[in-house]
């Protein structure tokens, strides 16, 4: 397995030190947060995207995919959802990501068949389109969809090769499901896997990568189990939580305990 960061950790860094972060630190690849916050995001220029590119392919690093935060079960206008997706894989494309992420993002008051329909007529109209710029879409195990069996409900109703899923082992777990559960369920469509660290399902603070609750070990032992070699993306949640140690102090660490645990697992 290959191991990544979210730029979620180090919200603003220019994109010259995130890659020099991945370099210096021995990650193989950066996810970035594709929001008018971050240096990347949606509406860069053509000049722009190329440079990202370049800095890129320049520091040897692999652009893992962008994180977005379209929420394709929400009540509302489906052209807006869609063209919202749409931008976000043009930006994929011109900058060699596999992959984008969306959000459920399904609201109280609309029930699960509900919720699940909208989110699989939006996803499979993007397929479409993802289908022509050569790009995936993995909707995250979060919100309104945090479990896995929550996540196939709609991927099952979508059924199209470039919609896939990204499993956030936090909220699989808030949601109450085992790894071994979590990875059956999305291992047909699975993309990449965001590990992370909390102290508590009341305190989700993050934490250095082992010194939470979070089931990490057993995460990675079912994936060694079923052979499955894609990504591990380090997904720090600096953004939300002002208070947490800043993430760069920390990669180390973090990159010698996904080693051990892929060690042990093997």
């Amino acid at each position: 397995m290959k191991l990544a960061f979210s730029t979620l950790g180090v919200p603003g860094l220019p994109l010259t030190d995130v890659l020099g972060l991945a370099t210096a630190h021995g990650y193989h690849g950066v996810e970035l947060r594709a929001h008018p916050e971050e240096p990347v995001h949606p509406g860069l220029a053509p000049g722009e995207r190329a440079a990202v590119a370049a800095g890129f392919k320049e520091a040897g690093v692999e652009l893992l995919g962008l994180a977005g935060y379209s929420r394709v079960a929400a009540p509302g206008d489906d052209d807006a959802v869609i063209a919202e997706i749409r931008a976000l894989l043009d930006l994929a494309r011109d900058l060699g990501a596999p992959y984008v992420r969306v959000f459920p993002g399904g609201d109280a008051d609309q029930s699960p068949e509900e919720a699940d329909a909208t989110a699989a007529r939006r996803l499979g109209t993007a397929a479409e389109y993802a289908t022509e710029v050569d790009v995936r879409i993995l909707l995250e195990t979060h919100d309104s969809h945090r479990t896995g069996a929550d996540a196939m409900r709609v991927l099952g109703l979508v059924g199209h090769r470039q919609v896939g899923a990204l499993w956030d082992v936090m909220h699989t777990w808030l949601g109450g499901e085992q790894p071994s559960e979590s990875y059956l369920a999305l291992a047909p469509h699975l993309g990449y896997v965001q590990v992370k660290d909390i102290a508590s399902a009341e305190d989700t603070t993050p934490l250095p990568l082992g010194a939470g609750v979070l089931p990490l070990t057993e995460v990675v032992d079912v994936l060694s189990r079923h052979g499955w070699d894609g990504w591990l993306c380090w997904e720090y949640e600096k953004r939300w939580y002002e208070s947490a140690a800043p993430l760069p102090e920390l990669l180390v660490a973090g990159r010698e305990h996904l080693a051990r645990l892929l060690s042990d697992a093997a």
